[in-house]
């Protein structure tokens, strides 16, 4: 007893103790001394524990001294290889925490982990799985060392993982609920719970895979460490509030950086998914938002890195949609077009600052592709889980984004700025794609706004063919409302389209208000697409199923017989080759005329008409196969060389047409008249089009049987190439029709000349008569001067 006592003057003494006198030392540390036996074999001393602890709790104030007294016992005890004392100050410690509730207890647990950390720094696997048994009361635990430490083949790491995983989830379930919640989310304490959940949550050791069996392990230790880090980290973000997401999240960002672990992605993808699901909902948009950022700060990060990021985005972004996304939204869809933007500088330009010198880092152009790839899907997968406002918004949004050739001036070919905005037109179309993809809106004035549909059909006009191919898609996306558009990927003479099962609905009134106001538009944007030279098979495979859907979901009699009136037009293309197309792109016109007018003729079901169609169809088969889309649309179209005496029986005949369908209650009248678009300013963009085509005469044709008397069609247009081309349909009729040559002389070509001159030969329009068609164009009525009505100021 004597040489203990002395042990203890000395002790005192070198902490710098006054006096020699135990009686002299404060109480808490007489306390402290009374709770160690002689012999540390015999444990704690209880009956002085609990008169530590009645302390304790009468002097909260004196908490932290108690923790740091036991804290230099216990470190002095390690030095000198006493452990059995050193396990009687961790019974102590733990004791004292699960018995305090107050806010001191804070400081006495910075006095505690000093324990921890201490036994964890030993090389005795025991004592680090005392500190980690030990933390299932505390409020945090660095697991740094811990994560570097291996023993091949040996029980103890298996155990310290489990222990001291199970020791957080301790700290996780009392915390919650006491003073020290707040405390907890610090980003001290996340910065070193988080890393220590993902690092047992990573990696699945061989040591683990030697370890005892299953069945020879105890109940409660037959999970792995992955799977319990699993629920603690589940546990631990579901007890995140509003304020705290931000201390979490940040903590797995940065263990992902810096073991590189975006890349694989596969790893990132799980924990986030794991946090998606974990959160309360209404913070999903929290998460979001430290993504973007986190993807802005990699702005100029390797392309794998930004792409692993994109696709953790995604994968988080359909999971948060389903709770509250609220402003993030145009926020997550403005970052990633700015990405886009920034990755297509950087293929560009080779370097992240747009100059290449001796140290800039060497930028991959194939990474670059993989990024804006990952990006688009993104923006798809991200917008397809959005109602259909969100989604309207952000199609809009897309759109503005989509530069356009200005009418003044032009791009020069060749220079780096029309490629980076080429290349921009292109990631934003393809992005815009995946948003329309499954679109679903009952009205299509909401859908296809006219600010969106002019900017949209204005890329139509490009001498791009990618790019137009993605607005064709685009507008079959927006139109199909029923899932009919993969009925008409193939392009065929079906002879009954009901195998094809079509969902046909009644044009609503929606619709036909909205074809009212842009039909001519977009008929417009058709034919001149179908002028194009560079076109290749899916460009005629888009057009036909943009004929078809408009047909089905947008057609009334008015624009069914608006549409046949412009495939014959297409026809005339083909036939006339005023354009110097290929032969392969007449053929095609040709095929796509068919394929339409077989589709049409048995959507209108009138006999007559779907008589003319097979007719010209079996001639062809016979005659000129090379006119049908079985032998053109092939992987080796079979094509005629002379396409020039083309006679009129494999020809669908206008006249035949108006006759078969007038007699079934259709404008006979507008169906005589050929169809010609009306060209204006907008395209100039594409650079091809004639000084006669461009300074033309606008006129308009009245529809004298529609059945609204006061509407008046839009304007059409009356050129010098439509008198030569009104000649040029005269001479083939009468050269290949011996029955014209008998019957209709010189009074065809006449006729044809007169309606010409009597639409465009008008008295010059009244500054009074302005009027507004029906189809939303203003329009010039002319108002002889003696009808018209000044108001009584004028008169005196």
């Amino acid at each position: 007893m004597y040489h203990h006592t002395h042990l203890s003057s000395v002790f005192l003494v070198e902490m710098g103790v006054c006096g020699c006198c135990g009686a002299l030392r404060p109480r808490y540390k007489r306390l402290v001394d009374n709770i160690f036996p002689e012999d540390p074999e015999d444990g704690l001393v209880k009956t002085n524990m609990e008169k530590l602890t009645f302390y304790a709790l009468s002097a909260p104030e004196k908490l932290d001294r108690i923790g740091a007294y036991l804290s230099e016992r216990l470190i002095r005890d390690v030095g000198r290889h006493r452990y059995g004392y050193v396990c009687i100050a961790m019974e102590a410690l733990d004791q004292l925490l699960m018995a305090c509730h107050c806010q001191s207890i804070n400081l006495f647990v910075e006095s505690f982990l000093k324990m921890v950390a201490k036994l964890l720094e030993s090389e005795k696997p025991n004592l680090q799985i005392l500190g980690t048994n030990s933390v299932r009361s505390a409020n945090k635990l660095d697991f740094s060392g811990l994560e570097d430490f291996q023993v091949p083949f040996h029980p103890f790491p298996y155990r310290i993982r489990m222990s001291g995983i199970k020791g957080l989830q301790g700290v996780v379930r009392k915390t919650v609920n006491d003073e020290l919640q707040a405390n907890i989310w610090d980003p001290q304490h996340m910065d070193k719970i988080v890393p220590s959940l993902l690092f047992n949550l990573q990696h699945v050791e061989e040591a683990e895979s030697r370890s005892p069996s299953p069945l020879q392990a105890p109940e409660k230790e037959k999970e792995s460490p992955a799977e319990l880090a699993e629920r603690c980290l589940r546990e631990l973000l579901g007890r995140a509030a509003f304020g705290n997401i931000k201390n979490a999240i940040k903590p797995v960002l940065i263990h992902l950086d810096n073991h590189s672990l975006w890349e694989p992605k596969v790893f990132a993808i799980r924990c986030f998914k794991i946090i998606m699901y974990s959160i309360q909902p209404q913070h999903s948009h929290l998460v979001i938002q430290q993504l973007l950022g986190h993807l802005d700060a990699n702005s100029r990060s390797a392309a794998t890195v930004r792409a692993g990021i994109v696709e953790v985005l995604s994968e988080a972004a359909v999971i948060a949609a389903t709770g509250s996304v609220g402003p993030t939204v145009l926020e997550m869809f403005n970052t990633l077009l700015r990405q886009l933007r920034l990755s297509i500088d950087y293929a560009l330009t080779g370097s992240y600052d747009g100059a290449v010198s001796l140290g800039t880092k060497i930028i991959k152009e194939h990474e670059e592709r993989m990024f804006q790839e990952a990006v688009i899907k993104t923006v798809g997968s991200f917008a397809s889980t959005l109602p259909t406002y969100q989604r309207s918004e952000v199609i809009l949004f897309i759109m503005s984004k989509v530069p356009l050739p200005s009418l003044h001036q032009a791009v020069d070919t060749g220079r780096t700025g029309e490629n980076r905005n080429r290349l921009t037109q292109i990631m934003l179309l393809k992005s815009l794609l995946q948003v329309s993809t499954g679109f679903q809106c009952n009205n299509m004035m909401s859908a296809l706004p006219s600010n969106f549909l002019d900017r949209l059909l204005s890329t139509a006009l490009m001498e791009d063919a990618e790019i137009r191919l993605f607005v064709l898609e685009i507008l079959i996306s927006f139109i199909d409302r029923h899932g009919n558009r993969h009925k008409f990927s193939t392009i065929s003479t079906l002879s009954d389209i009901s195998v094809l099962k079509l969902k046909v609905d009644k044009c609503s009134r929606q619709d036909t208000v909205f074809m009212k106001k842009h039909s001519q538009q977009l008929y417009r944007h058709i034919y001149l697409s179908c002028k194009e030279e560079t076109n290749v098979q899916k460009h005629y495979e888009a057009l036909y199923g943009l004929l078809a859907l408009i047909s089905i979901e947008l057609a009334n009699e008015e624009v069914v017989v608006d549409l046949i009136r412009l495939v014959l037009a297409v026809q005339d293309v083909a036939q006339v080759n005023e354009e110097n197309l290929p032969v392969y792109n007449r053929c095609a016109l040709y095929a796509l005329g068919a394929a339409y007018l077989n589709l049409i003729s048995q959507l209108t079901t009138v006999p007559a008409f779907c008589q003319h169609i097979h007719e010209v169809i079996e001639t062809r088969k016979k005659q000129a196969p090379y006119m049908l889309p079985e032998d053109v649309f092939v992987e080796r179209p079979r094509l005629s060389q002379n396409l020039d005496g083309v006679v009129t029986e494999l020809l669908f005949r206008q006249s035949k047409i108006s006759e078969v369908l007038g007699g079934s209650g259709y404008n006979s009248d507008r169906l005589c008249l050929p169809y010609i678009p009306q060209l204006t300013d907008e395209d100039r963009l594409s650079k091809r089009r004639s000084i006669g085509e461009t300074i033309s005469l606008q006129v308009e044709v009245e529809s004298r049987n529609s059945p609204e008397k006061e509407e008046r069609v839009p304007a059409e247009e009356i050129t010098y190439e439509t008198l030569k081309k009104a000649i040029a349909l005269w001479e083939a009729e009468v050269d290949r029709s011996p029955e014209v040559r008998i019957s209709r002389p010189a009074s065809l070509l006449q006729s044809k000349l007169n309606q010409i001159f009597e639409i465009t030969i008008r008295p010059p329009p009244s500054p009074s008569g302005t009027i507004t068609a029906a189809y939303g164009q203003p329009q010039n009525h002319s108002i002889p001067v003696y009808e018209m009505k000044f108001p009584d100021l004028c008169v005196y």
